[in-house]
């Protein structure tokens, strides 16, 4: 088995009443008790950190190679994130969005402050809650090669991570109406091709010379080099309701930074698909997950879901044989197939309920 990349997983959580599912605006409270920091951006294992919001807490497992490794992983940064919250009478739910309307609470943090008052209605309404990997590479050069070559593939991990279907009280009629709210901020998406580490750098600098931007941690490309680790970072997912959902986007994700650099070293150039097609792309993935039709990046046509997300398995199917992770894969796939993803789940307790207080209390960790 050849030398496996390491990878590890952020994921942002609500803070919410265990009893009504009323988000509560204490992740400062949560942090000063647990002993942790008030870092906006959270290191792999350093544990729970503050997000743009009062009512969220985001977690970071240490780095891992094994996928059990890592699943053992998120089960402990959820199981501390759960403990924590649960010490001051809260808990956490693992949810795109906040299912209600809400007026969200900014932390307490100056460039929290900056940014809200910087982008105003579209920085309040981000009480939305994302699933980060990290994989690691050897150098930028190797992370830009990388970021170059998956960009086609990025949507169905979208897919299969789906799990904001409501909004302001309603259905939204998205399986992740989280990324079409993150969609607002002007850095976030799809992104074009960068050639080099040095064209990377040129395109950021230029997108920071504007002034635009707060600072370079508002780099929202679907995946970006990380600003704080040797990792290429993918950021389009959904948190997961399953932790088993954040193992499988995770492995795929490698899959991705593994296939990507081969190709690069053999020689064999990027997909030129612009960025103007991988929006719609992302688009179809967030309308219908992986139950409806996706673009298949080989055909540029719709498709049936599973048969897209087939072609992403054959895609990066003999670097995940190569690292022994092909037939967990599989298991996994399999397994959210059989029950659905995190919006088909929210769907289901909603029309079982019709109550959305719920269907927060069902998405709490360690219900």
């Amino acid at each position: 088995m050849a030398e496996r990349r390491s990878v590890g997983v952020e994921e942002e959580f609500l803070l919410v009443d265990p009893g009504d599912g009323a988000a509560r605006a204490i992740a400062a409270t949560v942090l000063r008790l647990d002993g942790a920091s008030a870092r906006t951006e959270p290191q792999d294992g350093s544990g729970l950190e503050a997000e743009l919001h009062a009512e969220q807490l985001e977690t970071g497992t240490e780095p891992c190679v094994d996928l059990d490794e890592l699943a053992a992983e998120l089960g402990r940064t959820r199981a501390h994130a759960a403990e924590a919250a649960d010490a001051v009478g809260a808990a956490v739910a693992a949810l795109g969005t906040y299912p209600l309307a809400i007026d969200a609470t900014a932390f307490p943090k100056d460039r929290n402050l900056r940014v809200l008052e910087r982008f105003a209605l579209t920085g309040r309404e981000q009480l939305t809650c994302g699933c980060h990997v990290h994989v690691g590479v050897a150098d930028d050069e190797e992370a830009v090669a990388a970021l170059d070559r998956i960009r086609p593939w990025l949507p169905p991990l979208l897919a299969l991570s789906v799990n904001s279907p409501f909004w302001a009280g309603e259905d939204s009629g998205y399986a992740s109406f989280r990324s079409q709210v993150w969609s607002r901020w002007p850095s976030a998406g799809p992104y074009g091709l960068f050639g080099s580490a040095a064209g990377y750098r040129r395109v950021t600098a230029a997108m920071l010379a504007t002034e635009t931007l707060v600072d370079d941690g508002m780099l929202y490309f679907d995946a970006r080099v990380s600003q704080r680790h040797p990792t290429l970072e993918f950021r389009i997912a959904d948190v997961c309701h399953d932790r088993a959902d954040a193992v499988l986007v995770a492995a795929l994700a490698r899959g991705l930074v593994d296939t990507a650099v081969r190709e690069w070293r053999a020689g064999r150039g990027p997909d030129p698909v612009r960025v103007e097609e991988l929006r719609l792309h992302t688009w179809r993935a967030a309308r219908s997950g992986s139950s409806g039709e996706l673009v298949d990046p080989t055909t540029g046509r719709p498709a049936p879901a599973a048969a897209v997300v087939e072609r992403l398995v054959e895609h990066v199917g003999a670097a995940l044989e190569e690292s022994g992770d092909l037939a967990r894969v599989r298991e996994l796939l399999g397994a959210v197939s059989a029950r659905g993803t995190g919006a088909d789940r929210q769907r289901s307790v909603f029309a079982e309920t019709g109550d959305l207080r719920a269907v927060i209390k069902d998405a709490t960790v360690g219900r």
